[in-house]
């Protein structure tokens, strides 16, 4: 709806990276062109993965539950928020880095993955944060690493897969988008706007109990975003031969 709105500046939307990254890679033909018919207007917010495991497994870091992987190769299942999910190619890229087999079984959401971890169906996941955390406090599950480049602000205690030398990183980012051909002007009051709303902090308090941090930044970053992805992901998708359909 928004590719083929009128850019007049009546239409924007917002989109996480599957629909302007991920779904170029995974489909043959998308009804839009991300790089000709979205013009990116801000990043919004970004929200950390976390690297989770069932209680019972007896690991409590990423070196260990590698090594775990390792000796019984193939023997794990892990959990996702569905085919071709950010939640399926963190996991992809771990075992690729790692060396090692996990089995996919992907799921309707991250509600339904996490409870699958808890009930042991799957063993690992590597989920939205917010889906994992009340777990962890309760000891269901088991936190062992977050995904992002960064130690989140918001679990500052937990390691990145970088530190573990896992050389993997998985942003849940959204951004603000709007038609191609929206006039530059427009772009610039809305992302003026926009920004200066998520930098509120009334704004900021409700990301947080989310465990969400807003980004902003220019169009042209919002872009690069994007191509670091399409870089990052295709590399994944083709070498684990990833397909949706």
């Amino acid at each position: 709806m928004v590719a083929k709105a009128v850019p007049d500046g009546g239409t924007i939307g917002i989109s996480i990276g599957g629909p302007l990254a991920i779904n170029a890679l995974l489909f043959g033909k998308l009804p839009y062109d991300p790089a000709k018919d979205i013009a990116p207007i801000t990043l919004l917010t970004s929200q950390p993965s976390v690297l989770v495991v069932n209680s019972a497994v007896k690991v409590n870091s990423v070196g260990e539950l590698i090594a775990l992987l390792k000796r019984e190769h193939g023997k794990f299942n892990y959990g996702s928020i569905g085919t071709g999910s950010l939640s399926h190619l963190a996991m992809e890229a771990i075992a690729l880095a790692s060396g090692t087999k996990i089995v996919h079984v992907p799921y309707p959401g991250s509600p339904a993955a996490m409870t699958a971890i808890i009930r042991g169906d799957v063993q690992i996941g590597c989920l939205p944060a917010i889906a994992a955390t009340p777990h962890a406090a309760s000891g269901a599950v088991k936190i062992l690493a977050v995904s992002t480049a960064q130690r989140s602000q918001y679990l500052p205690e937990i390691p990145t897969l970088k530190e573990a030398g896992i050389d993997v990183e998985a942003d849940a980012w959204n951004g603000l988008i709007a038609p191609a051909g929206i006039p530059d002007p427009i772009v610039a009051r809305i992302r003026r706007e926009v920004i200066e709303a998520i930098e509120t902090l009334a704004v900021r308090d409700k990301l947080a109990a989310q465990l969400m941090q807003p980004i902003g930044g220019s169009s042209a970053e919002f872009r690069a975003r994007i191509e670091a992805e399409i870089a990052r992901w295709g590399r994944v998708i083709k070498a684990a031969v990833i397909k949706v359909n």
